[in-house]
């Protein structure tokens, strides 16, 4: 974790369809609106009541959006977690700014309800190196879009996650 940067668990809806495009003809992404809205209890009404709903846009990159793109459909609830990210820019001579959810992980709230997973495909080829001139000459503002941290592999594969034993069926023994 770097220092000075906001990481958030959100837990809520999903507010909008999926927009899915591919940045540089290449890189995957895939964004949502997450609607979050705190419930806490009216002691004089004897009611729980819904308290003003926040609204954050999620920006899922690579394989994240590609498996966010085919899961999530409007309206499902979902855990997020991620970093805040700012971007700024210049528009008719005034600096504009939009801050964005900056997705690690998705996945549907499980609290709501039950989910089936499909393991993705092992790769078959890997991505394609940029050359040296490629990489002098990338805009920083580009950055985000090609050198995500967040695709490198777990640190734990997922083959030996599976060969752990269930604590459920140590306890029953």
């Amino acid at each position: 974790m770097s220092v000075g940067e906001t990481y958030l668990t959100l837990q809520g809806r999903v507010g909008s369809d999926i927009k899915f495009k591919e940045v540089s003809g290449r890189v995957a992404l895939a964004s949502f609106r997450l609607g979050t809205t705190p419930r806490q209890y009216d002691r004089t009404k004897q009611a729980w009541v819904d308290r003003p709903t926040t609204w954050f846009t999620v920006e899922c990159w690579r394989t994240l959006a590609e498996n966010v793109n085919e899961s999530l459909r409007r309206g499902q609830p979902v855990v997020v977690t991620g970093r805040l990210k700012t971007t700024e820019w210049l528009e008719e001579g005034q600096t504009k700014s939009r801050t964005v959810l900056d997705a690690f992980s998705v996945g549907h709230d499980l609290t709501r309800g039950t989910t089936a997973f499909t393991k993705n495909p092992p790769q078959t080829q890997l991505p394609e190196a940029p050359s040296t001139l490629d990489v002098e000459m990338r805009d920083l503002s580009t950055q985000a879009e090609t050198d995500h941290p967040h695709d490198e592999p777990h640190p734990f594969p997922a083959e030996e996650l599976a060969a752990l034993p269930d604590p459920s069926e140590q306890q029953a023994a």
